[in-house]
């Protein structure tokens, strides 16, 4: 399909469609350590928030005045409705997730808050959000938005894993552009090799590839040594943006356009967040109609937000909150 200009061609011509960004996967709940700095054992109170990085990126999105929504499956108890509440409140759309009706359980993430080396306790037994199944992937839907984002969690176990796949082929029939981030979370796989053939075979159904270097690495396994990030491109992946924390990121396309971005430098609170801040806004500037110059500056801009504030979600900067922080802050250059 092309390079940049190709894909921005194809947003520009579903202006019309509802959503601009349609995410699919896990949809949980974060409780976020009151006592900052402290370890985990001695915490004692904790914040509620939503966390998964679709139900993440579907917020920063619509907290940039975007129009998002989220495909998923939550529990049939107050833990998977308060999900649904958060991100209606939000502006989200949620029309695309069901309740579980066979007591799967909601997504639960407990986390310290301090910058580095920050514990994160995860309960994904009996996910709900990994009972998605094709079934409940909506054709319609997905040619209502312009943007399809699915990040690899989904692919971890079935049947989400196969809801997924449906979900891609559907939106490339009706014109949707897809989008992959990778999100490698070891503890939902079989294998390092599981991991790597199926995100290797997901990321040839999409037009645009997101990770960070770890999760590179998982995927480049199912591929001959020395291949890098760059080789993956294809008529159909056009882009490729790899993440490298301060370092910043390069995104490769198709045409041979290479895109290097640095960070804004600010107090991190926390280390996670900042990879969903990035995807939601680099995802609303590409559907406003922005370059890749533009839009991966407020992609760093929103990563910056995000850590240094101490929840994931709820730290989702407005698009007044971005406008500030990118003319009072300075961009470093990419190292």
């Amino acid at each position: 399909m092309g390079d940049l200009l190709s894909m921005q061609a194809a947003l520009a011509a579903s202006h019309t469609r509802p959503l601009d960004v349609l995410c699919l996967g896990r949809a949980g709940v974060d409780l976020y350590a009151v006592q900052k700095n402290t370890p985990l054992e001695a915490v004692t109170q904790f914040n509620k928030s939503v966390g998964g990085s679709p139900a993440n990126i579907a917020t920063a999105v619509a907290r940039l005045g975007g129009r998002s929504g989220v495909i998923s499956v939550v529990a049939n108890d107050g833990l998977g409705r308060s999900v649904v509440q958060f991100l209606q409140r939000n502006g989200v759309d949620t029309q695309g997730i069901k309740t579980s009706q066979n007591r799967a359980l909601t997504s639960l993430a407990i986390t310290e808050i301090q910058p580095t080396d920050c514990q994160v306790v995860i309960y994904r037994q009996n996910a709900a959000d990994l009972q998605l199944s094709p079934a409940d992937i909506d054709p319609a839907q997905l040619a209502s938005s312009k943007v399809l984002l699915l990040t690899g969690t989904a692919f971890s176990a079935e049947p989400s894993r196969a809801a997924c796949f449906h979900a891609m082929a559907c939106a490339r029939a009706a014109g949707t552009q897809v989008v992959l981030d990778l999100d490698y979370r070891p503890y939902g796989w079989q294998s390092e090799d599981e991991a790597a053939t199926t995100l290797v075979a997901a990321s040839a159904q999409c037009d645009l590839l997101i990770g960070n270097l770890e999760e590179f690495a998982i995927l480049l396994r199912a591929l001959p040594a020395g291949t890098g990030p760059q080789s993956l491109l294809t008529a159909s992946l056009q882009t490729v943006i790899v993440k490298n924390g301060a370092q910043g990121c390069e995104a490769f396309t198709l045409g041979g356009q290479v895109y290097r971005q640095g960070i804004f430098k600010v107090t991190a609170q926390k280390p996670m967040g900042s990879g969903d801040a990035f995807a939601g806004a680099v995802l609303w500037a590409l559907c406003q109609g922005q370059e890749w110059p533009q839009a991966l500056a407020c992609g760093a801009a929103a990563a910056a937000i995000n850590v240094s504030r101490d929840t994931c979600a709820d730290a989702m900067p407005s698009l007044t909150e971005l406008n500030v922080f990118m003319a009072q802050h300075a961009l470093m250059p990419p190292e």
